[in-house]
């Protein structure tokens, strides 16, 4: 046998390229719909996706098993990702978002302060790539809707170009 042997990889990891973007899962539930058969299970996933260099998207979606669930969501969230204008490490200005009955307030952070935030907010802004923010949530402690509010904030910055 010669020392150059080659593997064979499947086809099925060629066909995916990388496109450097990071998943992470947020959120995990077990959903039930009543038939008139019984009770039917499903799985919900909320999947955040970003590459770390300001765009981020979250996708929501639902399989009969979980990782249906997260490669459904994941495809989504790639689908719905959004340009965030980082200045000098941080958000451009204050900024207060409302989704639902979620409230989200984000602020600037000098540099070296890390993300102060808490829960589904942090993840957001991890992997959008902001490394200095100071945010809290101020409505409801729904993960959904305080993710869906985060994005929105990030979506309506004013930046001078």
């Amino acid at each position: 046998m010669s020392p150059e042997v080659s593997f064979r990889r499947s086809k099925r990891f060629d066909r995916r390229p990388d496109d450097g973007l990071d998943q992470k899962v947020i959120d995990i539930s077990r959903v039930t719909r009543v038939m008139a058969g019984g009770k039917r299970m499903r799985f919900r996933a909320l999947v955040v996706v970003g590459d770390h260099q300001g765009k981020v998207g979250a996708g929501l979606a639902k399989g009969a098993d979980v990782s249906m669930a997260v490669n459904k969501a994941t495809t989504k969230a790639k689908k719905h990702m959004i340009r965030v204008p980082v200045a000098k490490d941080t958000i451009p200005h204050q900024i207060i978002a409302k989704f639902g009955s979620s409230r989200v307030l984000l602020k600037p952070a000098p540099l070296g302060t890390g993300i102060i935030a808490g829960g589904p907010i942090r993840v957001v802004l991890g992997v959008a790539g902001i490394p200095n923010v100071v945010s809290k949530m101020l409505g409801s402690p729904n993960k959904i809707n305080n993710v869906r509010a985060v994005l929105k904030a990030l979506q309506s910055f004013k930046v001078k170009i």
